[in-house]
């Protein structure tokens, strides 16, 4: 094993003031096991950032990502440097087909607040990923008027 950083393209899909995220399986090897964090995943040789992300949204959940898709920014760690987009999901929540992960739900921005968020399909609240989170509180206090967006309920009691 080397200890270069994973390349990795990951999406931030959101429906009116909600966010598509996905419940990770609990296995414990994998990052974030058995918490909530964006579906993307590992950028193939040759592939850029967008397509990679392209390929994986349409593996994980059988959702072809609209071409108004946009980079957001860059986390990086020791582990991995993560290219994030986002996008409008413009399809009904039941279209989507799960085929990567414990669960998926859309969460609320109170949800991401707080770090946790219940799954049904878990039976209880599971915890969102450090990182994961940072990226959504990030992506929620940006100027969404002038990204035209929408606007999240970010501490005005909502």
């Amino acid at each position: 094993m080397t200890n270069q950083q994973v390349q990795v393209a990951i999406a931030i899909l959101y429906q009116k003031d909600k966010f598509l995220m996905q419940l990770r399986d609990n296995i414990p090897n994998i990052p974030y096991p058995g918490q909530w964090a964006l579906f993307g995943g590992h950028i193939e040789p040759g592939e850029t950032p967008d397509i990679a992300l392209k390929r994986e949204i349409l593996e994980e959940i059988g959702y072809n990502l609209p071409p108004t898709f946009a980079f957001f920014g860059c986390y990086a760690d020791e582990r991995a440097m993560r290219h994030v987009f986002y996008a409008p999901l413009e399809v009904e929540f039941n279209q989507l087909v799960l085929n990567e992960g414990w669960d998926m739900g859309l969460l609320t921005p109170s949800d991401i607040l707080q770090g946790s968020c219940y799954s049904a399909i878990a039976l209880e609240v599971r915890p969102l990923g450090i990182i994961p989170q940072r990226i959504m509180l990030d992506f929620m206090k940006m100027d969404s008027g002038a990204m035209g967006i929408g606007h999240w309920a970010m501490g005005n009691g909502h």
